[in-house]
């Protein structure tokens, strides 16, 4: 294990059971593996009705993207700035549910184009060789929230 739950929960926003991935497992400036038993979980944020739909996958995937991200940004001495998931596109599933997956998963992201907080992946997310999912997620910086202007301050009627 190169990065436990902890380390990863520095680098992402995600925290407690949000945070899907366990550990990453290898990385470098261009992919990331991480491993995670989470889908088992029958405590999961994700599950609907007792289950886990295959399409939660995908945040796993975004999850690693995001991890990536942070592994980055640290090794050059900074901090990622915050994004979010702005697209899932190409995106396929093999299997209906994750629940019943006996192995752990493995979860990959690799960068395509891009840098920083503005990037696309390819993700995939797979147990015992077997692939379950794979796309593509576009990541986005957030939107900086600006102040809002003094030149009109609120509640003050325009007298003449």
């Amino acid at each position: 294990m190169l990065i436990d739950k902890t380390g990863i929960q520095t680098l992402i926003p995600h925290t407690g059971a949000m945070c899907l991935l366990d550990e990453v497992t290898t990385w470098d400036s261009d992919a990331i593996q991480c491993m995670t038993n989470t889908h088992r979980d029958r405590t999961n944020p994700l599950r609907r009705q007792g289950r886990l739909s295959a399409v939660a996958a995908f945040e796993y995937g975004a999850q690693a993207a995001a991890v990536h991200g942070g592994l980055c940004a640290k090794a050059a001495g900074t901090t990622a700035a915050p994004g979010y998931l702005a697209a899932l596109r190409d995106a396929r599933w093999f299997v209906a549910e994750l629940d019943e997956i006996a192995a752990p998963l493995q979860v990959s992201a690799r960068r395509l184009l891009g840098e920083a907080a503005q990037c696309i992946y390819a993700v995939q997310v797979s147990a015992a060789g077997q692939l379950l999912v794979e796309a593509r997620v576009t990541i986005m910086p957030q939107p900086i929230q600006q102040k809002p202007s003094t030149l009109f301050p609120p509640n003050v009627e325009n007298s003449r």
